[in-house]
């Protein structure tokens, strides 16, 4: 992941969209955090995020975080524990190993959309949506 290249490429809109139709097939969010600086660990940076995005609020704990770092061409994929449990570490592994794939050919937006729609379609098997089910977080891309 080049990360000037990575930052001039990746189509927040495209992102954004896709987070939108993925979520309209369950009652999970969600959401994607680039990151400017560098870290040393981006699982746990990832899940610090989480905590400061009041990702854990949502009411089955059901959200899901993709997290990037270009600096150290790095990322990492957090989930609450509603969906980790039903779905494992072996999912998200996957998700991951997807992703980086795509990363790895310079296909940035193709690579964060791979995990977006993956995680969509998760979310959506385990937690449908249901009547009454209301968009819990902004649907967007942050940037620090």
């Amino acid at each position: 992941m080049n990360p000037k290249a990575f930052h001039q490429q990746i189509d927040d809109q495209q992102l954004v969209d896709a987070i939108v139709e993925a979520e309209k097939s369950t009652s999970g969010e969600i959401r994607v955090f680039i990151r400017r600086s560098a870290c040393l660990d981006p699982l746990a940076a990832a899940h610090a995020e989480f905590d400061r995005q009041g990702m854990k609020k949502t009411p089955l704990r059901n959200a899901v975080l993709i997290y990037l770092v270009p600096t150290t061409r790095q990322f990492a994929v957090a989930a609450d524990e509603g969906i980790h449990l039903r779905c494992g570490e072996a999912f998200w592994k996957s998700v991951a190993e997807e992703m980086a794939d795509l990363l790895r050919e310079g296909r940035y937006t193709e690579g964060v959309l791979a995990g977006i729609r993956r995680a969509g379609q998760e979310l959506g098997r385990h937690f449908p949506k249901f009547p009454g089910d209301r968009d819990d977080l902004p649907n967007a891309v942050i940037r620090d």
